[in-house]
C-alpha cells in the first residue's frame, strides 16, 4: 500500500491486484502475474468466455469483474483441483461445464475475501461483498454491469497464467480517497495454515516427551495426569 497519508483508488486496484494474483498462484500451484500497466476506461464489461463480477459496499463501493478466456479458465480450473487432490481423468474440458463455474466462483469470493480483509485493516473500514455470479458468454455477447456510483472511476488490468492464458480484471468504483489523520501500526498479519503447522508440531513434541516419560523405568507408579502436571512444569 502507499506509503504516503493519501490512498486512492489506484492504490487500492493494486491491493486487488495482489490479491488475484496471490489467490490464483496458490490455490492452482501455479504463477499468476498482472501487467505493470493500468487501462483507463469507461465501463466494466462481462465478455467471452467466462465472465464473473461481485458488487462491495461499506466504506466505499464497487464493481470487480473477471473475464476469463476459456484457455484461461480451464488452466486454473484443471491446476486448482489437481492441487486439491482431485484425478485428471474426472476433470471437465470444457469452459461451459458447470464444474468449472462453480470452481471459478469459489475462486473469485476467496480473491474478495482475501481482497476485503487485508483493505479493510489497512483502510480501517468495514467493506462486505455480494456473493460472486459467473455466466458463460458467447462470444457475440457483450454485458455491461451497472451500478450505483456517484463519481465512477474504472480501470482495466491483464493477467497471465503459467501456460501464457490472458484474462483480465475490471475495477469499478467510487472516487475516494483515505486520508492517515494519525500514525498507526496495524495487526500483525498471519497464515492460518502456518499456526495450524505450528500447533501441530508442538502437539506431537507433547506426546513424543509424554511417551517417553511414561515408558522411562526410573519413574515408575506415575500416572497420566501427573505425566501432565510434570510437562507443564517442564514448559511442553
Amino acid at each position: 500500500m502507499n506509503s504516503s497519508q493519501t490512498v486512492n483508488n489506484d492504490d487500492i486496484l493494486l491491493k486487488l491486484c495482489h490479491s488475484v494474483s496471490h489467490v490464483l498462484s496458490s490455490t492452482s500451484a501455479s504463477h499468476v502475474t498482472h501487467a505493470g500497466m493500468v487501462q483507463s476506461i469507461s465501463k466494466t464489461r462481462l465478455k467471452p468466455d467466462l465472465g464473473c463480477f461481485s458488487i462491495f459496499d461499506g466504506g466505499f463501493s464497487g464493481l470487480v469483474v473477471i473475464n476469463f478466456s476459456a484457455d484461461a479458465a480451464i488452466e486454473i480450473y484443471r491446476r486448482y483441483m489437481v492441487n486439491m487432490g482431485m484425478p485428471e481423468s474426472e476433470l471437465a474440458f470444457s469452459h461451459t461445464s458447470d464444474d468449472v463455474a462453480n470452481v471459478m466462483g469459489e475462486l473469485m469470493n476467496q480473491i474478495l475475501g482475501d481482497f476485503i480483509g487485508k483493505i479493510s485493516k489497512e483502510l480501517q473500514t468495514s467493506i462486505s461483498q455480494s456473493q460472486p455470479k459467473m455466466l458463460t458468454i458467447n462470444k457475440e455477447l457483450t454485458i455491461s454491469v451497472d451500478t450505483n456510483l456517484d463519481d465512477a472511476v474504472a480501470r482495466r488490468v491483464s493477467f497471465k497464467t503459467e501456460n501464457n492464458h490472458i484474462f483480465y480484471l475490471e475495477f469499478a468504483m467510487d472516487k475516494t480517497e483515505f486520508i492517515r489523520s494519525y500514525d498507526f501500526e496495524m495487526d500483525e498479519e498471519f497464515d492460518p495454515d502456518s499456526l495450524i503447522e505450528t500447533h501441530q508440531k508442538t502437539a506431537n513434541k507433547v506426546a513424543v516427551e509424554k511417551s517417553k516419560l511414561l515408558a522411562d523405568p526410573s519413574v515408575k507408579g506415575i500416572v497420566a495426569d501427573d505425566a501432565d502436571d510434570l510437562l507443564n512444569e517442564l514448559g511442553l
